[in-house]
């Protein structure tokens, strides 16, 4: 019995040490935390529960018999975050450059099944320098065993992924299909085909970073979400982020205390709309003032900058805030907005996360880069993914709603449940000016003529009542009042059931 208990500790110390004392000093010379250090931190002190520690390869070409490390590169388990269950996956890049093998790739898929059985968060922690190249098509198996994971989980359980190191190849597909992307900035990259390989086929120099980097997938490529500066920022804002998701598609959004009344008013919201309509306003201003305590968690803050998409509470409950953003092209909507909140209005639909959208939107972007890089298919996604979403959608328009963007933005016809506008919302199928000069065109040469038509016009659709007496709006509401009439329609809206007709599954436009 002795001798087994000190094999145990002996197997232990072995898979805890990882692959040695050398490589985890290098690791935080590089300012990164080592797989179990990034763990600890995520979860809630002494709630991990670790699988599969002593799990080893079973490759014997090119001398691995003689490399095999205990666990074999990944710490697999759950744990809690703030008291909830999670399901956990750590690569260690201290064994073996984190490769994945045919063992590593089962230890990950062991805890996506589970997860899916109890239903329950993933979130992976990616740092690895890819397949194990000894392995050949084992490990290449071992990604496709992931990947169908990642898709049988999809609208199920959320899927998060942390790249906090290298990430390259077939490995970027796993984090792709995941519902969010996280980075760390100067040691996380993400690409397809490495630096020297670009350089050999199209001759192109340029550095990882610029290529995969944290900023060049937050802010370009749209392909991550976030980044962070290191690897305890990334994983404090990781644990504030689940706070907002319900563990699976079963249940309804977590709630949280809150001292916030929900009918708070806030009358500086009177003066958010400038005088002049062609003035920009910055619309997270109305959303922090409308949710709990301020706290707005936003999703891609640095990429398509047009639209605004997070989370934050209303009376203690998640609520997903899709809104245009003035500051950023007057608020239209192009490829990467619509594509960046098509994505996050299905994953609130898919988790039972009411939407509220809050529109100024003057159109779609005109341009020939716009047309050829095919708006009409992209803008459908937006379409789409507002008209299938059966989840209580709540929408006000606060200035401008011109066009078919009017009808994209989570309309009435849309099946949006509850419609407001501001008294300064202007809905119309163009602009006062823009409307005229096709109009009146015979009367072009005639200035005063078009100014007169231009304010008859003005005065005819650029308010929210046309829209109102048609019943496309059900009210006209105070700015001051927002939150208070928000907060009562969601909570009207609860108990909200709505199904869509029965389908294997719909044909986004993709």
């Amino acid at each position: 019995m002795h001798e087994i208990i000190r094999q145990l500790d002996a197997k232990r110390a072995a898979a805890r040490l990882g692959g040695g004392q050398r490589r985890i000093d290098s690791q935080h010379k590089k300012g990164k935390l080592i797989a179990r250090e990034r763990i600890d931190l995520l979860l809630d002190s002494g709630s991990f529960e670790e699988w599969d520690m002593f799990v080893e390869h079973r490759c014997h070409d090119f001398g691995m018999a003689d490399s095999k490390i205990p666990g074999d590169g990944v710490v697999t388990g759950h744990g809690t975050v703030n008291g909830r269950l999670v399901f956990v996956f750590s690569q260690d890049f201290t064994v073996l450059g984190g490769s994945l093998s045919e063992t590593h790739a089962a230890k990950i898929c062991k805890i996506m099944d589970q997860a899916l059985k109890v239903g329950a968060p993933v979130i992976g922690l990616n740092d690895s320098g890819g397949a194990r190249i000894q392995e050949g098509v084992a490990s290449l198996a071992g990604y496709a065993e992931v990947f169908q994971r990642n898709v049988l989980s999809s609208g199920v359980i959320p899927q998060i992924s942390l790249i906090m190191g290298p990430c390259a190849g077939g490995a970027v597909y796993s984090p792709a299909m995941t519902d969010f992307i996280f980075m760390v900035e100067d040691s996380a990259y993400m690409f397809v085909t490495g630096p020297e390989v670009v350089k050999t086929v199209t001759h192109e120099q340029v550095t990882a970073e610029e290529l995969g980097g944290a900023i060049s997938h937050t802010t370009k490529s749209g392909v991550a979400d976030l980044s962070f500066e290191n690897d305890v920022e990334a994983l404090l804002q990781l644990r504030r982020f689940i706070d907002f998701l319900p563990s699976s598609n079963r249940e309804k959004p977590p709630v949280r205390p809150t001292d916030d009344p929900w009918d708070r008013y806030d009358f500086s919201l009177d003066t958010l709309i400038p005088d002049n309509p062609n003035k920009p306003y910055d619309m997270k201003e109305l959303i922090t003032k409308v949710v709990d305590e301020g706290d707005f968690f936003e999703i891609a803050p640095k990429y398509a900058g047009n639209i605004i998409t997070g989370f934050g509470r209303l009376e203690g409950s998640t609520v997903g805030f899709v809104a245009n953003q003035p500051m950023v092209l007057a608020g239209c909507l192009d490829i990467a907005s619509a594509c960046k909140a098509a994505r996050f209005v299905r994953f609130c639909d898919a988790f039972n996360i009411p939407i509220v959208t809050f529109v100024d939107v003057p159109g779609f972007l005109p341009g020939t880069s716009q047309e050829y890089g095919g708006i009409i298919k992209h803008g459908a996604k937006l379409l789409y993914a507002f008209a299938e979403a059966t989840v209580p959608k709540v929408t006000l328009i606060t200035r401008k709603a011109y066009g078919g963007a009017y009808d994209v933005m989570s309309s009435k016809h849309l099946r949006g449940d509850i419609n407001y506008a501001w008294p300064t919302a202007e809905i119309a199928v163009m602009g006062p000016k823009g409307a005229v000069e096709i109009i009146f065109r015979q009367d072009m040469d005639d200035p005063a003529k078009i100014a007169d038509r231009t304010e008859e016009y003005r005065e005819l659709f650029a308010n929210p009542f046309v829209a109102g007496s048609r019943g496309f709006i059900d009210e006209v509401i105070m700015p001051h009042g927002t939150r208070k009439r928000i907060s009562r329609a969601l909570a009207m809206l609860r108990n909200k059931t709505l199904e869509n007709p029965w389908r294997k599954h719909g044909n986004i436009p993709l």
